[in-house]
């Protein structure tokens, strides 16, 4: 029993709403004007190999938990670090209260807790919020010598 999750997101160029998969190939790109779409999903326990690892761009994973002020105020900037980095990087948001094997697996001491996944591998990991530009300049160092998945 496969049932695609999707997500709506509303293309910041040209404003139409499309339906965007938790997990495929690729990135996501507007049907109206083509352009990368931001690529934002939640994952768990149960999903999170097929909504994270394998995933064909880098993982941006927000390890949070309901109670955490900085965990909601971190959540706006990574919004619009996906949002700046659309078709680049693919952000997940993960609530380590509902899913304790994955905070487990990553050793989460603190929240929030990101990490930077490329082709199911830890590539970068910090805990603590920052503001929008901090944290792109740090997925954009994450990512720079990765191996492009090609043109999509």
């Amino acid at each position: 029993m496969s049932t695609v999750q999707a997500t709506n997101v509303t293309c910041p160029h040209c404003g139409r709403k499309n339906r965007v998969p938790v997990s495929a190939e690729g990135h996501p790109r507007c049907g109206n004007c083509k352009q990368p779409l931001p690529w934002m999903a939640d994952a768990g326990d149960d999903d999170f190999t097929e909504v994270v690892e394998q995933a064909t761009v880098p993982v941006v994973v927000d390890l949070w938990a309901t109670w955490c002020g900085p965990c909601r105020m971190v959540s706006p900037a990574l919004e619009k670090v996906a949002a700046d980095l659309a078709g680049k990087i693919k952000l997940v948001k993960v609530d380590i209260d509902k899913n304790p094997r994955l905070a487990q697996r990553f050793e989460v001491q603190a929240v929030p807790t990101l990490l930077v996944l490329d082709k199911g591998q830890t590539i970068a990991r910090q805990a603590g919020a920052a503001p929008a530009p901090v944290l792109r300049r740090w997925v954009e160092q994450s990512i720079a010598g990765r191996e492009p998945a090609g043109k999509g």
